[in-house]
């Protein structure tokens, strides 16, 4: 079976990196050229005694930034679990070293430009989530695995690897450009991981979560939305629920994803900016591409679309089920399901409706499951791909319901649940359940809108609370605050990171250099000054008080008129992302 090597020195000396394989039996040595940029596989005995040694815990890739060429290796891991006897590892801390050992080649302005990029790659480094095993293929569903040819299994894990779910598949192209380096390849996913051992009727089993990000349409909440014309749906997440008793195994996949055709909603400084459907692209060119792809790799399809059915998500939510009609597969099922609606008043019950209605559809589908003999008794063959305007909240609370009642199935069949036992009556792992999807439900959140998850204290308690409410309401200040305001930078690091935007090796400017327009800087500080002044004639009285009336009045409506010409032109005044043209993002 293919497999990366587990642990590494890194050695430093002025001319060269050595990257050491210090496996058990291991003589490899990745060997960096810090001036040619040239990398080769030598032996230790080539590693100088006047190298700078310390330990590292595998090489996430290289990337050219204004200063030249960046190794990115990861300095400290934590170990998640096992599956299936392969230990999973979290990356925790990294270090991106500079192929040069001076700036001073570059002038001010590329200097500066050169910490801005650096702290764009730092700024994703540093968003949770990053996930590689040495020994297994985490970037595969269980059955996709139990599907594959022999000449599948002889390939290295970069090779083999699902290069959606591959989040250094840019940083990588160095060493996936010579078969000889790919052991020290490390593909790394993005998204969560939980592994907990549990416990039913003094039965222990493992159960596990892995939400899978796709790499492919990849970016923050506002500026990513709909699809690409390769039909790659933004915030695209495979989710995989596995349960490990006594040598069997089950899993059971739900996918997430925006909706897919084209559509925007920029952030112009509005709560809730008014999403905007393309009227000169052809949508159904893209959307054919999306579910053909799904349909492919995944089999049939239930669409859950969990939008508003009123309001300014109502056309999305008619635009998405005439394309459906209009695609005209049996293997396509629309359900459109106003969760806002049917859930008001705190009537969080009422989702029971949605359950029990994909039931059968949901008996059809099955999952994946291979007894303790190694025989394989059930193949899933359909997915729940569930979509609300982020496909967060909303979509992470159907979720782990549709989940859990393929879960009762499961432990039903393997033995562990007995005959009319309901795993909501098991309170311990309940307790478990919830905790690890709401778990799910904030990182998927962090990475896509920069705050935790809404609606989590429902998947948490099962009921929804006023402190969950109040809770709401803070994620969604910080949010605002995020999507309007820091969101373009986010938008760019990622961008720059996955390989979307690549830095040139030429000494021309690069698009940082934007300058803002003069209303960015001015008109707020008119505004500021306004109200200040405002402020200021309210405290300190006139003579009469038609004076102060009329000084109040002045400077008010200055300041109203300024917020308001400021609201009028919102999307001057948000961070936009530099790095990207508007037509990738729209």
């Amino acid at each position: 079976m293919a497999t990366a090597y587990e642990r590494y020195n890194l050695h430093t000396t002025p001319e060269k990196f050595f990257i050491e394989a210090c496996d058990e039996g291991a003589d490899a040595v990745l060997a960096i050229d810090r001036v040619s940029n040239e990398m080769t596989l030598t032996g230790k005995k080539d590693v100088p005694p006047s190298a700078v040694t310390r330990p590292i815990c595998g090489i996430m890739g290289t990337i050219r930034l204004v200063a030249g060429m960046y190794l990115i290796v990861i300095t400290r891991k934590r170990n998640v679990g096992s599956l299936l006897g392969h230990a999973v590892w979290k990356a925790v801390d990294f270090d991106v070293i500079s192929y040069k050992k001076t700036v001073l080649h570059l002038s001010e302005i590329q200097s500066q430009e050169n910490k801005t990029f650096l702290s764009m790659i730092n700024n994703v480094l540093t968003t949770d989530g990053f996930y590689f095993c040495t020994d297994y293929d985490l970037t595969h569903t269980l059955q996709r695995l139990a599907n594959t040819s022999p000449d599948f299994q002889e390939m290295s894990l970069l090779e083999r690897a699902d290069q959606r779910f591959v989040w250094n598949g840019n940083l990588l192209r160095e060493l996936a450009a010579q078969p000889e380096l790919h052991k020290f390849a490390l593909p790394v996913v993005h998204g969560f991981i939980v592994m907990k051992p549990c416990r039913i009727n003094g039965k222990i089993f493992e159960w596990i979560l892995i939400s899978r990000r796709s790499c492919f349409r990849a970016g923050v909440r506002y500026y990513l939305r709909g699809i690409d014309s390769e039909g790659h749906a933004a915030n695209f997440v495979e989710t995989e629920q596995i349960v490990l008793y006594e040598g069997a195994k089950a899993s059971f996949i739900q996918t997430r994803g925006s909706m897919p055709f084209y559509w925007s909603q920029r952030p112009n400084l509005k709560y809730k900016p008014k999403p905007i459907i393309s009227k000169t692209t052809n949508h159904m060119d893209g959307f054919q591409r999306h579910f053909d792809s799904q349909l492919l790799i995944y089999g049939k399809q239930t669409i859950l679309n969990l939008v508003n059915q009123k309001g300014s998500e109502k056309p999305l939510e008619q635009a998405f089920a005439k394309m459906v009609s209009g695609m005209n597969n049996g293997m396509l099922n629309y359900i459109a399901f106003d969760f806002h609606k049917e859930c008001s008043a705190m009537r969080w019950d009422r989702l029971q409706i949605l359950v029990d209605d994909v039931a059968e559809t949901q008996e059809e589908y099955s999952y994946f499951m291979v007894n303790s003999e190694g025989k394989t008794v059930a193949q899933q063959r359909g997915v729940f791909r569930s979509n609300c305007m982020d496909c967060l909240d909303r979509t992470n609370v159907i979720q782990s319901l549709l989940a859990r009642r393929s879960l009762q199935s499961q432990l039903q069949r393997m033995g562990v649940l007995n005959v009319g036992q309901r795993i909501e009556e098991q309170a311990e792992f309940e307790k478990i359940y919830k905790n690890a999807w709401a778990d799910n439900a904030n990182a998927c959140a962090v990475q896509y809108a920069g705050t935790g998850a809404l609606k989590t204290d429902f998947t948490r308690t099962g009921k929804r609370t006023r402190w969950g409410l109040l809770m709401d309401g803070w994620n969604s200040m910080i949010r605002y605050y995020k999507n309007n305001f820091s969101d373009g930078f986010r938008q760019d690091s990622i961008d720059l990171f996955l390989g979307n935007f690549a830095v040139d090796e030429s000494d021309g400017p690069t698009p940082l250099r934007v300058q803002k327009d003069w209303k960015f800087l001015t008109l707020p500080i008119i505004m500021l000054v306004a109200f200040s002044m405002c402020i200021v004639c309210l405290l300190m009285a006139g003579d009469t008080w038609t004076e102060t009336l009329a000084y109040v009045t002045f400077w008010g409506a200055a300041s109203a008129i300024t917020a308001t010409i400021i609201l009028f032109n919102g999307q001057d005044f948000v961070d936009a992302p530099k790095l990207v043209h508007k037509e990738k993002l729209d």
